[in-house]
C-alpha cells in the first residue's frame, strides 16, 4: 500500500498561524519534505519546527541553481523538480505519508505544486491550505485590503515595468510579490501609474524580523525576497475627471477582442453602444450600459460625453476598428465642438483585416477601402472613387455593400469595375466573420450575384495582380510588374 502526499501550507511566517490540521498532519508525518537554496536554511522548516517528532525522515530538496548562475535557468530547475518527485515518489512507494511544506499557501507561488504535478495523477493526495502572504502583510498593516466592489489585483513584480503600471492602474487595490532583485521596477512602474503614495512595503510580515513602512521611503539595496507591496484599500488617487474611450471590438469573434480593448471594457463605469455590439461585451456587476439603435451615432457620442462630464469613465463600443467607418470620428466631431472632455480611441481588428486573413491575403498590396453606403454621402461621389481606384489597380474592401433599403449599389459597382476589371477578377465575399454564421467564398467579379450581399457581407476586389491558388487561397503579391 503506498503512502499519501500532504501539500501542506505553513502561513507567512508565525508559527502560531500554521492551522489545526496543518500541525496535526506534519507532527503525524513518516517524511517531511522542505525546499531550500543552496546554503541550506529554509524558511517552511523554521516554521514548521514546533510540529516536529524526533524520528521524522527529513527530505531536504536543495534547489541547484538560481536565474543567475545558468543559461538555462529552466531546464535545470524542471531537471530538479523531476528528481525531487522521484525522490518523494520512492517514500510513497514504500507506504510512507509524506507532507511537502509550503510557506504561505501551497497553491500560491508555492514550490509544492511542481511536486503536486508530477505526483498527484499517482498517489492520493490532499492540500492544506495556509494564510497566504498577502493577508499577512494587510494584518500586520492593519489596513483592509479591499472593500465593498472594490477590485484586488494579485501580480508578480517579474512582470515587465510597463505591464505592472498598467495592471496598477487600472485596479483599486493589489499585491505585489516576488520583490527582491525587482524592487527598483516594482517602484517605476507603481510610479507610473500613479501609485507610489499609496503604496507599502512589508518585509516578513508576522514574525520578529517584520518591517514596515511607505514604499517610496525602502531603499532597493536592502529589499529581501521575502517581502511583498501592497496598494489596500481607498489607496486609489481621487477619481479623476471623467473621460471617453472608443473601442474597437473587432470583426466578432471574442478572440479578435485585443488585451487593451478588453482591459478598457472592464475599467468602465458605463458602456454606451448599438446594442447587436453591446450585447457581445459580458456583463459586469456595477456597470452601467446604455444601448441604441444603429442610426443615431450622433445622439449616442452626445450621450457619452455628458456622462462622462459627470466623472464616468465611459466606454463607447464599436465593431472592428473604431477609426474605420465607425464610431471613432462620431464621438470625436461631437467632442470637438466643446473640447472639454478627453476622447481616446482604441483600436481593433478590421473587417477588411479579418476577411483578408480568412482568405489569404488579398490586401498584400496598395488597397483602397471604401463604403457604398450613400446615407452619408452622394453615390456620384462613390462612382468616382470606384472608378479612381480601379484605374490605378489597387485591391478594394468594400465596406457596407447593401442594406434593405439600398438594393442597387452593389450592381452598379460591379457593372461600373468591368469597365476597367477583367470578369475574372477575382473577389472575396466575407459574409459574419468571426460570427456564428461565418462565411468565405471566392468567385470572380463578372459572377458576383447582387442578391447575395447583405450588409453583413464585406468584399475585396482583386487587383490586376491578384492570384487565386487551385488550393483556394486568394493572395496579392507584394511585388508589381515594371512593364
Amino acid at each position: 500500500m503506498t503512502g499519501k502526499l500532504y501539500g501542506v501550507g505553513l502561513g507567512p511566517g508565525d508559527p502560531e498561524l500554521v492551522t489545526v490540521k496543518a500541525a496535526r498532519l506534519i507532527n503525524e508525518a513518516d517524511v517531511v519534505a522542505f525546499h531550500s537554496a543552496r546554503h541550506g536554511r529554509s524558511v517552511a522548516k523554521t516554521i514548521a519546527a514546533p510540529y516536529f517528532r524526533e524520528d521524522q525522515i527529513m527530505e531536504q530538496l536543495v534547489y541547484p541553481v538560481t536565474t543567475e548562475d545558468t543559461d538555462d535557468y529552466q531546464g535545470e530547475i524542471d531537471a530538479f523538480y523531476e528528481e525531487a518527485a522521484a525522490t518523494l515518489a520512492a517514500h510513497l512507494d514504500a507506504g510512507r505519508d509524506v507532507v511537502v511544506l509550503a510557506a504561505g499557501d501551497p497553491f500560491f507561488y508555492g514550490s509544492y505544486m511542481h511536486m503536486h504535478k508530477r505526483l498527484a495523477d499517482r498517489y492520493e493526495w490532499e492540500v492544506v491550505p495556509g494564510v497566504t502572504s498577502v493577508s499577512g502583510a494587510s494584518a500586520v498593516l492593519g489596513t483592509p485590503l479591499v472593500e465593498r466592489d472594490e477590485v484586488l489585483t494579485i501580480l508578480p513584480g517579474t512582470l515587465p515595468p510597463a505591464e505592472l503600471a498598467s495592471r496598477l492602474a487600472d485596479t483599486d487595490c493589489a499585491a505585489i510579490l516576488k520583490l527582491g532583485r525587482t524592487f527598483g521596477n516594482v517602484r517605476e512602474a507603481l510610479e507610473a501609474a500613479g501609485r507610489l503614495d499609496g503604496a507599502w512595503y512589508v518585509e516578513r510580515a508576522t514574525t520578529s524580523r517584520q518591517k514596515m513602512a511607505p514604499l517610496a521611503d525602502v531603499d532597493p539595496e536592502t529589499v529581501p525576497y521575502f517581502s511583498i507591496a501592497v496598494l489596500p484599500s481607498q489607496s486609489r488617487p481621487a477619481k479623476p475627471k471623467g473621460e471617453v474611450v472608443v473601442v474597437g471590438l473587432g470583426p466578432g469573434a471574442r478572440a479578435w477582442l485585443t488585451p487593451e480593448a478588453r482591459q478598457e471594457l472592464e475599467a468602465a463605469d458605463e458602456l454606451v453602444g448599438y446594442s447587436t455590439y453591446l450585447d457581445r461585451v459580458p456583463e459586469r456587476p456595477g456597470q452601467k450600459r446604455h444601448s441604441s439603435h444603429n442610426q443615431v451615432e450622433s445622439e449616442r457620442a452626445a450621450f457619452a460625453l455628458d456622462l462622462a462630464r459627470k466623472g464616468a469613465r465611459v466606454a463607447v463600443v464599436s465593431s472592428g476598428d473604431p477609426g474605420v467607418f465607425a464610431m471613432a470620428t462620431a464621438v470625436l466631431e461631437v467632442a470637438a465642438e466643446t473640447q472639454d472632455v478627453p476622447v481616446r480611441v482604441i483600436p481593433g481588428v478590421t473587417a477588411a483585416n479579418a476577411v483578408a486573413a480568412k482568405a489569404g491575403a488579398p490586401l498584400g498590396h496598395d488597397y483602397a477601402v471604401i463604403s457604398l453606403s450613400d446615407r452619408l454621402k452622394p453615390w456620384d461621389v462613390i462612382a468616382e472613387r470606384l472608378e479612381a481606384t480601379a484605374k490605378a489597380d489597387l485591391v478594394i474592401a468594400i465596406y457596407n455593400p447593401a442594406s434593405k433599403a439600398r438594393t442597387h449599389q452593389v450592381a452598379d459597382m460591379r457593372d461600373l469595375l468591368l469597365r476597367h476589371r477583367a470578369p475574372e477578377t477575382p473577389i472575396v465575399v466575407g459574409r459574419d466573420v468571426g460570427g456564428p454564421e461565418e462565411e468565405i467564398r471566392v468567385l470572380t467579379l463578372g459572377a458576383l450575384d447582387p442578391a447575395t450581399i447583405d450588409m453583413r457581407c464585406l468584399l475585396i476586389i482583386g487587383s490586376s495582380q491578384t492570384i487565386v491558388t487551385p488550393q483556394g487561397v486568394v493572395f496579392t503579391p507584394r511585388r508589381y510588374p515594371t512593364s
